[in-house]
């Protein structure tokens, strides 16, 4: 299975902590996730381009590793 990776090509892990690269918005939600969020404890899934995690306002979101840098 390919290794997760962030934006710059730095290994995932579960638990890492992440911080968004740019605003994203949140679907079916009016919810918009600024750039420098930091987001804790992510999960892998069996994407090697998705991760799982909770936000602040939002649980269960699965965001793309290209918005993402290791914290």
């Amino acid at each position: 299975m390919d290794d997760t990776k962030d934006s710059n090509g730095t290994k995932l892990a579960d638990g890492d902590s992440v911080t968004l690269i740019k605003d994203l918005k949140v679907k079916g939600t009016s919810a918009t996730l600024k750039r420098g969020t930091l987001i804790k404890n992510i999960r892998l899934t069996d994407d090697p381009d998705e991760i799982e995690c909770n936000a602040e306002k939002v649980k269960g979101l699965v965001l793309k590793t290209q918005f993402l840098k290791k914290a």
